[in-house]
């Protein structure tokens, strides 16, 4: 925990918290925080800034907190995703977060287990805590914005092209490696299932208007992919 992110009903009064749970115990137990210590903190959807420890007791700590900073810029690619098993989700969607996307799309495939969409991994709460783990490792702020799409047809023909306004569009799936070059404008990126996009799938994200985009002819995972292509890309 790079970042001790606080939630609104944290604040007792302004300029103090009171943190119980993980973020207690990780203070006290992890970084064994005592009382005029001071840590990073942020507040979720504003601005960074130090914390100073007044009180601490099994039960508690009580910080004072001094808010003046901004926290990194975000990442201009927005990630579209095809659905993967639970336990990639959580490591993507944590592992992207970090890196400062703030617009992800979990979208359906041929290649996606329909199980999937009826895991926990994919409930609001189970996907924020997530989202909160990346911010806290990047000592970031701003949530990311997460939609699901359980219609890949619907998901091309109304969403996409709203994505699309204004960005540059590329289609990941093996392939031989292509030179690439970031733009000037924002950047959409499409990854598919770890079996790959199917030919249609292709077919219609490419008329859609995006360009496919390779590391080589090699399968791979999808949180060796994700960091991997976007790097590529910036």
């Amino acid at each position: 925990m790079n970042l001790v992110l606080l939630q609104e009903s944290d604040f007792v009064a302004p300029g103090q918290v009171r943190l119980t749970g993980r973020r207690h115990r990780h203070l006290k137990k992890i970084l064994r925080v005592d009382v005029g210590d001071s840590i990073r903190v942020g507040r979720v959807g504003g601005a960074v800034g130090q914390g100073w420890v007044e009180k601490l007791d099994p039960e508690e700590v009580i910080l004072a907190v001094e808010l003046n900073g901004s926290p990194p810029p975000p990442l201009p690619v927005s990630l579209v995703l095809a659905l993967p098993r639970p336990p990639v989700l959580r490591r993507v969607l944590s592992g992207v977060t970090a890196m400062g996307v703030k617009r992800i799309s979990l979208i359906d495939a041929e290649a996606v287990e329909k199980s999937f969409w009826q895991s926990h991994g994919v409930r609001a709460e189970s996907i924020r805590e997530q989202l909160m783990l990346g911010l806290e490792q990047a000592r970031d702020t701003l949530l990311p914005d997460v939609s699901l799409h359980r219609e890949f047809s619907a998901f091309v023909d109304e969403s996409l092209p709203i994505l699309l306004e204004g960005a540059e569009g590329y289609l990941a799936h093996p392939a031989p490696i292509q030179s690439t070059r970031a733009g000037s404008r924002p950047t959409l990126l499409a990854v598919g299932p770890e079996a790959g996009w199917s030919e249609g799938e292709r077919e219609r994200l490419t008329r859609a208007g995006l360009t496919p985009l390779g590391l080589g002819t090699r399968a791979l995972r999808v949180e060796t992919a994700v960091p991997a292509l976007i790097a590529r890309l910036l």
